[in-house]
């Protein structure tokens, strides 16, 4: 016969299925600091506001 597990911390049970799937990750200062992009494009519409590097970071973190 299977044991019955008896689960007495309620608390950190629930902070664990919070967690779960979380991801943390650091992106260096020499990104951040080319992160938006400050210089208008002169072409009509509306500049870029994310730089192509920032693109790239997410879209390799999506990858993964």
């Amino acid at each position: 016969m299977k044991e019955k597990y008896r689960l007495r911390n309620w608390s950190e049970y629930n902070q664990g299925l919070k967690q779960r799937g979380s991801l943390t990750f650091w992106i260096s200062e020499d990104t951040l600091s080319h992160w938006l992009v400050t210089e208008k494009s002169g072409k009509k519409g509306a500049s870029n506001y994310f730089s192509s590097q920032a693109i790239l970071t997410f879209l390799m973190v999506k990858s993964l």
